[in-house]
């Protein structure tokens, strides 16, 4: 059963979407017939790829906060992602363009090592302060997720995967996703947002017993 999840990096609901979401998949108990991918949407595709901005400016620019109100709001964050086993650290966090992080993800999906890169990136943002934003820092990090560096970097400097990144985002949006994270499970049912994990596991469960069960059957 295909289980698609569209997020950004430097999404922290993403990142709390995806622990609460793998909780219910360890409680799945056909969860060796699941298969999950990743697909690439850049919550600002038009940034100029390179240049980053205070993330917190950003989010009292975009929100109409105040520097206070900024503050309480991350302060929210951290507190939410540390209910989920998290550590996010992010006071001085910078953003910017995303899509070569994406490439380096699908890179990993060819691979087989996707959700080893995602999570890399995912941790190196918003618990070590990395950069997502800088070539060498991207390299490096997906070295450490089980890529050779070398290809890693031919991949950045080719553009190999950047159609693939922006038909990711295509899809997400003819699928009806105005945001991040979102899930589909079995190309049948969406999940919007970073929904409690037992809303993942009941959505799961359904999945499984209209679509999932029956392919295996079909197969036998």
């Amino acid at each position: 059963m295909l289980v698609e999840v569209w997020s950004d990096v430097v999404c922290p609901w993403c990142y709390v979407g995806k622990r609460r979401f793998e909780r219910a998949l360890a409680d799945f108990p056909d969860r060796g017939q699941v298969q999950v991918v990743h697909r690439s949407f850049q919550l600002d595709p038009s940034r100029p790829a390179g240049v980053t901005q205070s993330r917190g400016e950003v989010l009292g620019r975009k929100y109409g906060w105040s520097e206070a109100q900024v503050t309480a709001r991350q302060a929210q964050m951290r507190d939410t992602a540390a209910a989920e086993g998290l550590d996010f650290k992010l006071g001085n966090a910078l953003t910017g363009n995303t899509a070569e992080a994406h490439q380096l993800i699908h890179l990993g999906q060819a691979l087989g090592i996707q959700d080893a890169v995602v999570e890399r990136l995912y941790r190196g943002y918003f618990t070590e302060g990395r950069s997502l934003f800088d070539r060498d820092s991207l390299v490096a990090l997906a070295a450490e997720a089980g890529l050779d560096p070398d290809e890693a970097r031919a991949v950045l400097v080719e553009g190999r995967y950047a159609t693939a990144v922006t038909a990711d985002g295509q899809e997400a949006h003819a699928l009806g996703a105005t945001g991040v994270p979102f899930f589909v499970i079995a190309r049948r049912f969406g999940i919007s947002g970073a929904q409690p994990t037992p809303v993942f596991a009941e959505v799961l469960a359904k999945a499984w017993a209209e679509t999932g069960q029956k392919d295996v059957e079909a197969r036998l």
